[in-house]
């Protein structure tokens, strides 16, 4: 988990204004450290901050993911999760639950990476190769799960 220095520095590296509520926004995608939905997020920052608007919150959202600092991932059940890992990595998918939990595999990427550069897709450019896992977990990992 990030500390509040680096995420301040992550916010000013993309040339953005450290305000309190994009502190918050990312300080609380780091700590529920699950690919947490908006609401999620509003009712994290809610027990510190009760008078933060949910417009806000989704402004805030926005605002990340169009600058690169966090990412959206849609679940198989149509829900936007957001992300603050940006590294490279897959998604296993719990159907059962809608749990998300990150998966790195340096194999499997360079794999992929070996198939599309071999088996070009006609007319479009692959910037970016992401699976996403769905199944059921056997061993759930924690309470909430």
């Amino acid at each position: 988990m990030k500390n509040r220095i680096e995420i301040r520095d992550i916010i000013s590296a993309k040339g953005l204004k450290v305000t309190p509520q994009r502190m918050r926004v990312m300080e609380a995608i780091y700590k529920l450290n699950n690919h947490p939905t908006a609401d999620n997020i509003i009712e994290y920052i809610r027990k510190t901050d009760p008078n933060i608007g949910s417009g806000t919150v989704y402004n805030v959202l926005e605002t990340l993911v169009k600058n690169d600092l966090i990412k959206k991932v849609k679940t198989e059940k149509d829900v936007m999760r957001y992300d603050g890992i940006l590294e490279n990595h897959h998604h296993l998918y719990c159907i059962q639950c809608d749990y998300i939990e990150d998966y790195k595999n340096e194999k499997l990427d360079k794999l992929l990476s070996k198939f599309f550069k071999e088996n070009k897709i006609d007319n479009f450019n692959i910037e970016e190769i992401k699976l996403n896992i769905s199944g059921n977990f056997i061993i759930h990992k924690n309470k909430d799960h």
